[in-house]
This record gives C-alpha cells, structure tokens and sequence, in this order.
C-alpha cells in the first residue's frame, strides 16, 4: 500500500467513523488524484468559463445554423461590435469556434461537431431538471 498522509487519513476517519475504511478511501482518491493532468483541467475549465456567459451561448446557438459573419453574429445577439467581439474571441480561444477571413470580413463557425453534441447534452440535462421539478 502507498503510503498515506496521516491527516488525511484523519480527517477521513471523522467523517466516516472507520479508521481502515478511510486509509482505503484516501488511498484510492491518491490514485485517482495522481492521475490528473492539472494542465488539461486548466484547459477544461477555460472551456466551461467560456461557455458560462449567456451572450456566448447564444452565439453558438447562432452559429450552430451554419457560418456567419461579425456582423450578423452582432446584430443577432443584439450586442454593440466591440461586445460582440470580445465574446468571439474568448469562444475562438476556447476552440469552439473558427474564424475565416473573407476580404474584411471575419465569419465564424463551430470549430467541430463536438461543440453540437455538448449543446445537445446540456440542452438533455436542462430537460431532465424540468422533469425533476414537475410534481
């Protein structure tokens, strides 16, 4: 067995009740801990961050049509250019959307079809949680 830090086996010991219990506990989330990548959950959360503003959704609901261009991504979120803008490029740096340029225009569109399949699940869990609060 890996050896296991003594508060943590502690403080898991408070909360369960059983001193064995909790060392096989700590040591399975060790396991488990020392396996994750601090760096990809960096990038993960920069994915989540950027999909948790309601003007950026949109968007990739807009975008989820087919390709557009700045402008009519700006009219369609209602949303002054430079506004409009700044959500663009925090979803481009989140790899949820590409620019082309055309000419001097930028048009967008989502980078792949996992972007569709993570919109269609979040719309399924926001489903689900209608359904759990119906009587």
């Amino acid at each position: 067995m890996t050896c296991v830090p003594k508060e943590a086996v502690n403080r898991m010991t408070r909360l369960i009740g059983d001193a064995d219990k909790a060392e096989c506990k700590v040591n399975k989330l060790r396991t488990i801990t020392s396996k994750l990548d601090e760096k990809e959950i960096e990038v993960e959360a920069e994915i989540f961050k950027a999909l948790a503003d309601p003007c950026r959704l949109k968007i990739l609901s807009l975008l989820r049509e087919g390709e557009l261009c700045a402008c009519e991504i700006m009219v369609g979120v209602d949303r002054p250019q430079s506004s409009t803008s700044h959500h663009l490029s925090i979803l481009k740096d989140a790899g949820l959307i590409k620019e082309r340029k055309d000419g001097r225009w930028s048009r967008y569109r989502l980078s792949e079809g996992a972007v569709i399949e993570m919109l269609n699940l979040v719309k399924l869990m926001k489903e689900a949680k209608v359904l759990e609060r119906q009587p």
